[in-house]
């Protein structure tokens, strides 16, 4: 369903949101490369960024899973409810909540379902992931096709599309080209995920200060 677009656009709450979000993801980055050095146990080119929730640093890891989680519903929120897009509607922020609970049922299933319910556990594991990457790649997309009618997006609207294509298409090249190796291939998409998430609310923040000013 389209909606009718917001009549004042950015405001400082979603200003607010947007930069509560580029926090929540900083944390989830920095927490996720400094395992790739405390984890000398693992090889970081071969590892996918999974096995780090388990051992050393996985609380951690799990904890910024759910930062994460958080920072994309807020991001969601912040660029549906200051939209001036035409185009506009809710299937985007819907998804990105979708991959939000994704993260977090990653997180939570992996914090006790390996030790009550080991042969569930990587059933709920894989399709929390895969729901994950799935439905933010999707809601990139839809939300930059948004952002290219909002006349508040007209300069950073077209990187923000073709970059949301590029994450698309190394999503479908993990999954299906089995070649490279498996750790720096996963982690290759997710730090491409967090680099959008990141200049998207930071942008968002920005036309939040301008409106502000």
């Amino acid at each position: 369903m389209t909606l009718a677009p917001a009549a004042h656009g950015v405001s400082p709450r979603h200003g607010h949101a947007a930069l509560l979000a580029v926090a929540a993801l900083m944390v989830f980055a920095a927490t996720a490369l400094w395992l790739q050095w405390a984890r000398q146990d693992l090889d970081w080119v071969q590892a996918t960024l999974s096995l780090y929730l388990h051992g050393p640093g996985g609380l951690a890891l799990r904890s910024a899973y759910c930062v994460l989680a958080v920072a994309i519903m807020l991001l969601a929120w912040s660029l549906h409810a200051g939209s001036r897009s035409p185009r506009r509607s809710s299937a985007a922020p819907l998804l990105f909540c979708v991959a939000g609970l994704g993260l977090m049922g990653v997180a939570i299933g992996d914090s006790w379902l390996p030790t009550y319910a080991p042969l569930l556990a990587p059933l709920v594991h894989g399709l929390a992931a895969n729901t994950a990457f799935l439905c933010v790649s999707a809601a990139m997309l839809l939300q930059s096709w948004y952002l290219r009618a909002d006349p508040q997006w007209s300069r950073w609207a077209a990187p923000a599309w073709w970059w949301a294509w590029g994450c698309f298409v190394l999503l479908w090249l993990h999954v299906l080209w089995r070649g490279p190796p498996r750790g720096a291939g996963q982690k290759l998409v997710i730090a491409a995920v967090v680099v959008w998430l990141l200049g998207v609310a930071l942008c968002q923040w920005r036309h939040a200060r301008r409106r502000a000013g």
